[in-house]
């Protein structure tokens, strides 16, 4: 199984990744953005604004997915913002092919709470702003596919990976 921790920056999908970890057996954390690193070091000479404009990068997410998947015997806890619906579509369905079971969380917060975060954080601040409105033109079909949308607005990230960890039993008897 695949939990698949969506969101904009500011979210909390890093930190919640982390305290998820111990309240999931058999878990282990899965960072999509490494394919990224790979790829760009790889592709230099085919610039685009974000890795995962890379046609590359979707199936080496999963392939990536799949096989660490099968090597270690463990659920993958996958922290990663997808923005554009056919990218998520197509990871999912392939994860999907590959015999994994998908749970896309969504986290979500007031766009004020997600800039203070950002404004606090060193790491991309401009970019991350500057996707903030991507995300709101996102969120109405996130919503709709997401097996969890949950607000961290007012919830630490313990508290957040605790309302996920509860839920996990029943939304993986939903999935497919």
């Amino acid at each position: 199984m695949i939990i698949w921790l969506n969101g904009t920056f500011g979210a909390g999908k890093t930190a919640t990744a982390a305290e998820l970890l111990p309240l999931v057996p058999s878990a282990r954390l899965f960072d999509p953005e490494t394919v990224g690193y790979v790829l760009r070091a790889n592709l230099a000479d085919h610039p685009v604004s974000d890795f995962q404009h890379w046609p590359p990068w979707r199936p080496l997410v999963v392939a990536t997915a799949t096989e660490l998947a099968r090597y270690t015997g463990k659920h993958l806890i996958a922290a990663q913002t997808v923005l554009q619906p056919d990218y998520l579509a197509e990871i999912f369905a392939g994860l999907r092919a590959a015999g994994l079971g998908v749970i896309h969380v969504v986290l979500d917060a007031d766009e004020d709470v997600l800039r203070r975060r950002i404004e606090a954080s060193d790491e991309a601040r401009q970019w991350r702003l500057c996707h903030l409105p991507e995300y709101r033109e996102a969120r109405s079909w996130l919503r709709q596919e997401a097996d969890l949308m949950l607000d961290t607005t007012a919830l630490s990230t313990a508290q957040a990976a605790r309302e996920i960890a509860s839920a996990l039993p029943s939304l993986a008897s939903t999935q497919p």
